[in-house]
C-alpha cells in the first residue's frame, strides 16, 4: 500500500537532495556539506526580512512549509548563483 509524504518528509528528502548536489558539485564530504547548509542558511537568516527568516527556520528544522525555500536554493546550487553562474 502506497502512502502519502508528509511535508516532513518531503522537506527533509529537500534538505538531503541539497547536499547532495553540494557534495557532487563541489567533491566535499557528506558532513561537510551539511554544515555548508546549515551556516550558509544561517547567514541569510540574518540578512532576510522575517518572514523568509522563519521559511529557513523552517527548512532547517523540517517543518512548515518550506519546499518553496528548497527548491528555490536548489535551483540556485545547480545553475544559479552558488554554481557560478550568476
Amino acid at each position: 500500500m502506497l502512502r502519502a509524504h508528509t511535508l516532513q518528509e518531503t522537506d527533509l528528502e529537500t534538505m538531503k537532495e541539497l547536499i547532495n548536489t553540494i557534495v557532487q558539485k563541489t567533491g566535499i564530504s557528506q558532513e561537510d556539506a551539511q554544515k555548508t547548509v546549515q551556516v550558509v542558511l544561517g547567514f541569510l537568516k540574518t540578512k532576510m526580512p522575517a518572514p523568509v527568516a522563519a521559511q529557513l527556520d523552517s527548512f532547517l528544522s523540517g517543518s512548515g512549509r518550506p519546499q518553496e525555500t528548497g527548491d528555490f536554493l536548489k535551483s540556485k546550487v545547480e545553475g544559479g548563483v552558488l554554481a557560478g553562474k550568476s
